[in-house]
């Protein structure tokens, strides 16, 4: 039997704390588009060096010290591992495919691919993650924090009935 979630209210005093830990042992905030930007542009370097070289959009992302180097994949790795491992001991490890009743498991994952990819895209864009600009620049009350917050909420509720129909 799967053990209860965390109180809501107590996981998101921990997260505070962590971002706190994250400022005073680093120096910076949290995020996640840069792990997977600095991930990419090396794996895409093994493969076609001169693309990366040349293409001034992921050059920056490329060093010679190789990823793990980067403080943020240490992140996203810990984040990765610290998931598997508290959903293990909550015994709610099952590897699936969560969907509605109405949509298949290949349009579940495409729809999760299409989102994956905007998502992505708006982080490079924008030059950061919605957990670099919600979590670390609202902690620093930078309004484009609080302003990029808002706005996904707006964008949430307003494509949530384009949506909902997938899950009744």
């Amino acid at each position: 039997m799967p053990r209860p979630y965390w109180n809501p209210y107590l996981a998101g005093c921990g997260l505070g704390l962590v971002l706190v830990l994250s400022y005073l042992v680093l120096g910076t905030g949290l995020g996640a588009s840069g792990a997977i930007a600095r991930l990419a542009a090396a794996g895409a370097h093994a493969v076609a060096p001169t693309a990366i070289d040349s293409n001034p959009s992921l050059a920056p992302w490329f060093t010679g010290d190789g990823p793990l180097a980067y403080y943020l994949v240490a992140m996203f790795g810990g984040t990765l591992i610290g998931g598997a491992v508290s959903a293990f001991a909550a015994g709610r490890f099952a590897p699936a495919v969560e969907r509605g009743p109405r949509s298949g498991r290949g349009l579940r994952l495409a729809l999760a691919l299409l989102g994956g990819a905007l998502a992505g895209f708006g982080a490079r864009a924008a030059s950061g993650c919605t957990s670099g600009l919600a979590l670390s620049g609202g902690a620093l009350l930078q309004l484009g924090g609080f302003v990029f917050t808002g706005a996904c909420f707006a964008a949430a509720f307003a494509f949530a009935p384009l949506v909902r129909r997938q899950w009744r």
